[in-house]
């Protein structure tokens, strides 16, 4: 087992158009492709596989596990007004308003098959003093 990066499957439709999506709006880049049926593309850490309906990952989904749900991979942003100016000028709309709270502020958008990507920019929390 290697510990390289931490790997998330998500359902698609159309690799090609998850791919480009990836790769033209949140900065991956393609590891692997076996389009249309798989790909993965990584961004530092997050290794993101791209699994259309003729790949194992995809025939291995029971029925009733195929909706979205609430979850969703989260990429924290140094400036999240930037984000989605720069996202809405490519033509995306994002599927919820920006949100803030204490932890920072957030807006969700979803890939062409429908899963959801939270950017997330942390609040500024005060350097601790030294004494």
């Amino acid at each position: 087992m290697t510990d390289q990066y931490a790997s998330v499957r998500y359902l698609v439709d159309d690799v090609q158009a998850a791919i480009d999506f990836y790769t033209a709006h949140l900065g991956f880049t393609v590891n692997t492709s076996a389009a249309p049926a798989f790909a993965d593309v990584v961004r530092g850490p997050l290794r993101l596989l791209l699994s259309g309906p003729a790949s194992s990952g995809a025939r291995a989904t029971p029925e009733d596990a195929t909706a979205a749900g609430r979850n969703r991979i989260h990429l924290v942003v140094d400036d999240l007004s930037a984000e989605i100016a720069r996202l809405r000028d490519a033509g995306l709309s994002f599927r919820s308003d920006e949100i803030a709270g204490p932890g920072g502020r957030q807006i969700l958008l979803a890939d062409p098959a429908g899963n959801l990507i939270e950017l997330f920019q942390p609040a500024h929390r005060p350097t601790p003093a030294t004494t």
